[in-house]
């Protein structure tokens, strides 16, 4: 068995205007199947321990009642899978129908038990076949062709069981634990992943075995994004479409983690990807459905919405993430941090009030003249700024003309919009001034897919100048998530979802309809955190709970946070137990992992640094360790506001 070469010039999507759902075979799954004609189905994952029966059963019940199509239960060992018949005769006996999946983590007999009963098993090829030792060699061809040998002989009657019994099997890859076998040979890198899943995809055709959908997880979703679409290509190039389950892993909690979430999953399902979806939060599962529900609601409302426009060519196909802009204006651009810019044209009162982390960099008054000026440079309509501006405010033009026309400009900023109409008259070299950011203001059944449309575009005319997007979002009137902070963040990752996860634009300027303006500006914020295109504050990889769990993650996590929330920039994994461990934190710069019962290990990147810490003395050893590496600092006297609410 070869490994293919994979050549980037293999699209994943069939249209950038008119995208349509990608047709992928139907895979049964119990009475519920998966792909083909058939709705966008979701899930989620039970947080009892497996050998709870009675608890589990109950779980698996009210999950499916609240709405989710699967129910994912872990089984680490043969004990938990043994305990599947007993859980799933259970749920029978009472009258629902809802499939179950056995999630499997290093133990191939579990998997061999589980896949005799259950309806469907989620292997991981990192682990399933491999243990992990984070080992750096090179192997040459005949040794990696013998690796795969060994892997098909131990994963080959898996795949037996699952033709025998009408068992589905997701081959679900995770960035984090790729198999070292993977890492030497192609980094830890998106098309690492698809070959991951690839390698395990023949072996199942090999034995006639077709019943397969697949995952590209990872914490990243800009990784994430990548790893789907290049697997996509690979499919279409393979000649099979295999149904796909979409998810950001080890998202975290609150708005934070719906946002990463949803600038994952929707930016695909927008294009078509995708037949099945699970929001991994650190929450308990039920609030993990209305998330799903709003995210597949948002696509099937938008996804055929159509562009009257041309087809942009995507250079690169889209597989590769990088940022669009190659020059900057006025530190806007390039690779600098992306700005905000908040809205207060309509209401110019408080724009003396922001402070700390979440400072906008410019403030929009349009024809307004506010009567205390603050020290953030403010934005006007070009007509007042010629009149009122101080040196360091700058204009704002509605139009290239007004731009083109005007006799007095600033020397070194200006913002002006860009519409379709100037990009389609052909005059793209007006893109190449040095002193203007050009704003892209969508004003589609989707604004975000002309936004995109409007960056691609540009960049088949060579043009790749700095550009901000300006939206207004409508907070939802009818969402199935009960807090309407978090449905204002997945209402809004949702919109920007086709450009931003790219890093197609520079900046985020937002206004929420009904809301103070300061909303917008906060949600802008956490929108390019999660997109990483700006960082404010920590960052937090935290697992979903499950059964393996051997902590409180939600208590465990909101401590972790509180503790060290105003470390700008660090990236700390929470990890609920070893399988979660080293490998699925991936590029995290320190881990606290639940080794066994009270205990953690800490870790500097994928390394240990300390054993079996007891759980009460751990967080206080994070610390001692990010301060002994020089990377602590002490706290604001004033705390930086919650990432939280946004209503």
């Amino acid at each position: 068995m070869s490994v293919p070469h994979f050549s980037e010039k293999q699209a994943y999507y069939t249209s950038l205007v008119a995208p349509k759902r990608l047709p992928t075979i139907e895979v049964p799954i119990g009475e519920i199947p998966v792909g083909g004609s058939h709705p966008i189905r979701i899930q989620t994952m039970t947080t009892t321990d497996t050998l709870d029966i009675e608890g589990t059963v109950s779980q698996v019940i009210r999950l499916a009642e609240a709405g989710a199509e699967y129910v994912r239960i872990t089984a680490p060992s043969q004990k938990e899978a043994e305990a599947l018949a007993e859980i799933k005769k259970r749920i029978r006996q009472q009258g629902y129908k809802v499939p179950l999946v056995a999630d499997i983590h290093f133990t191939p007999r579990a998997a061999e038990i589980a896949a005799r009963i259950v309806e469907k098993v989620r292997i991981n090829p990192g682990n399933y076949a491999d243990k992990k030792r984070f080992e750096q060699r090179t192997y040459t061809d005949a040794e990696y062709e013998a690796e795969l040998v060994r892997i098909y002989e131990k994963f080959a009657p898996l795949v037996r069981i699952c033709k025998e019994y009408g068992t589905a099997m997701r081959i679900g890859v995770n960035h984090g634990s790729l198999s070292d076998r993977i890492l030497n040979r192609y980094g830890d890198t998106p098309e690492g992943m698809v070959e991951s899943a690839m390698e395990f995809v023949r072996i199942c055709e090999a034995e006639g075995f077709y019943q397969i959908v697949i995952s590209m997880k990872a914490s990243n979703p800009a990784v994430m994004v990548s790893a789907y679409r290049q697997l996509v290509a690979r499919l279409r190039a393979h000649g099979r479409l295999y149904p796909i389950h979409l998810g950001v892993t080890e998202a975290g909690d609150g708005s934070d983690g719906r946002i990463k979430s949803a600038l994952g999953i929707e930016s695909l399902l927008l294009d078509g990807i995708g037949d099945t979806v699970r929001v991994s939060l650190t929450e308990p599962p039920e609030n993990e459905l209305p998330t799903c529900k709003a995210l597949v609601s948002f696509a099937e409302a938008y996804r055929d919405a159509e562009l009257s426009l041309p087809e942009p060519v995507w250079i690169g196909g889209g597989l590769r993430h990088e940022r669009f802009s190659r020059r900057s204006v006025a530190q806007i651009g390039e690779l600098n941090p992306a700005i905000v810019v908040a809205d207060h044209s309509r209401q110019v009162q408080g724009i003396d009030l922001y402070g700390g982390e979440q400072t906008p960099d410019f403030i929009y008054v349009g024809e307004q003249v506010p009567e205390r000026l603050p020290s953030i440079r403010l934005i006007y309509d070009y007509p007042i700024w010629q009149k009122v501006a101080r040196p360091q405010d700058v204009p704002y033009f509605p139009s290239v003309d007004s731009w083109l026309q005007a006799r007095f400009v600033h020397p070194e900023l200006n913002f002006v919009k860009l519409s379709p109409d100037d990009l389609l008259r052909g005059r793209g070299d007006f893109l190449a001034s040095e002193r203007v950011v050009w704003v892209l203001e969508g004003e589609s059944p989707l604004p975000g897919r002309l936004i995109r449309w409007m960056r691609l575009y540009s960049a088949n005319q060579r043009q790749f100048p700095p550009m901000i997007a300006r939206l207004t979002i409508y907070p939802p009137e009818n969402s199935p998530e009960p807090r309407p902070a978090h449905a204002l963040a997945v209402e809004a990752a949702a919109q920007v979802s086709p450009f931003l996860v790219d890093g197609m634009v520079d900046g985020l300027w937002l206004y929420v309809e009904t809301r103070p303006p300061a909303v917008g500006v906060r949600l802008a914020f956490d929108l390019l955190q999660s997109a990483r295109l700006r960082i404010i504050r920590t960052d937090y990889i935290a697992c979903p709970s499950c059964g393996r769990t051997l902590f409180s993650l939600e208590e465990v996590t909101a401590r972790i946070r509180a503790r060290t929330s105003h470390l700008k920039g660090l990236k700390i994994a929470i990890m609920g137990c070893i399988v979660n461990g080293p490998g699925e934190m991936a590029d995290a710069d320190y881990g606290y992992v639940g080794a066994g019962p009270g205990t953690i290990h800490l870790y500097r990147g994928k390394d240990i640094v300390r054993k079996n810490v007891r759980e009460e003395e751990a967080l206080e050893a994070l610390v001692e360790l990010i301060r002994s590496d020089g990377r602590w600092v002490d706290p604001p006297d004033t705390p930086l506001p919650a990432a939280e609410p946004h209503s």
